[in-house]
């Protein structure tokens, strides 16, 4: 027995060193969850704002702009699918890979294929286990991303769909994302940024759908040097803006996804302690009950041999 006891007195030690490290790792998901719900507050109105003006340009111009301007023969789409670079987050990254294959095989049932642009080591992993074609991929900022850094997805994207077909070019962008709610609701989500719809409802583009219906009064603009020129510079900082609302609504649904993940596993780490507790004491008590048998066992053998003698 006193082996076993040593058995769960080793176990008890092993589960406390990993409830340190989950519990460690749930305070700094706790602290950096308020950095990017900050982040992605001062970014949303710029971003609302960029796509309200858009809005008014394509709404206000009888012009066809190729990016406003969608094409009925379209044959390739791009899917930006936003992931994380570590893992021990819960479902956050199986559910945003779930949404983009959901996408994928929607976009290639309208007889559309696919090109796929990644962000997260989690996601090129995935893809690259599964010999699935990636055309460009970004790690190493999915916790903290940058403006640089959405700056840098985002001109891939914009090269990809200035490109003819015959080029490899596309003619739609999609983004695959994790909508942050709250602190226990985080939501996978696809949009599509190009070519900007103002007809349909988009979870970026709400804003531009009530301009273009009419139900959002917006001042009247006189365009200089053209209402083209003006989509030419307003549509890729629009590109831009999103997509870096995007990596900040990921990031802070990543470290609200940790950080319930490591609630949990530092709940589930005190469980084990406690049932291995139980169990080391239950075979010390084995064991000092089989120590008082022995001992009275002992003295009854030796008293029975007094008698005998006698």
């Amino acid at each position: 027995m006193g082996a076993q006891l040593r058995v769960y007195k080793r176990k008890i030690r092993s589960v406390s060193a990993i409830k340190k490290t989950t519990r460690a790792m749930e305070m700094i998901s706790s602290s950096r969850i308020v950095k990017a719900q900050r982040a992605v507050q001062a970014s949303t109105p710029y971003a609302t704002e960029l796509t309200r003006a858009v809005a008014a340009v394509a709404s206000g111009s009888s012009a066809d702009h190729p990016l406003t301007t969608e094409n009925p023969n379209a044959r390739r789409a791009a899917v930006l699918l936003i992931t994380s670079d570590r893992g021990q987050a819960g479902g956050y990254n199986s559910n945003a890979i779930k949404r983009a294959d959901a996408l994928a095989a929607r976009l290639r049932g309208e007889g559309k294929e696919v090109s796929t642009y990644i962000v997260g080591r989690k996601g090129v992993g995935f893809y690259t286990f599964r010999d699935r074609s990636i055309e460009e991929s970004w790690t190493g900022f999915s916790d903290k991303p940058t403006y640089a850094d959405a700056k840098s997805v985002a001109g891939a994207l914009l090269e990809a769909f200035a490109k003819d077909e015959a080029d490899g070019g596309v003619d739609e962008l999609h983004v695959v994302y994790t909508e942050f709610v709250s602190m226990l609701t985080q939501n996978p989500v696809d949009s599509r940024l190009l070519p900007l719809t103002l007809d349909k409802p988009n979870h970026l583009d709400m804003d531009a759908e009530a301009i273009a219906s009419g139900k959002d009064p917006h001042a009247l603009y006189e365009f200089e040097p053209s209402p083209e020129g003006v989509l030419d510079a307003l549509l890729p900082r629009y590109v831009e803006s999103r997509v870096y609302n995007a990596l900040l609504q990921s990031a802070a649904s990543e470290h609200a996804a940790r950080r319930r993940a490591m609630k949990s596993a530092t709940d589930n780490a005190e469980e084990l302690i406690k049932s291995y507790t139980r169990l080391a004491n239950a075979a010390r008590q084995a064991d000092i009950t089989q120590e008082i048998s022995e001992i009275v066992g002992g003295a009854d053998a030796l008293a029975d041999a007094t008698a005998g003698s006698d």
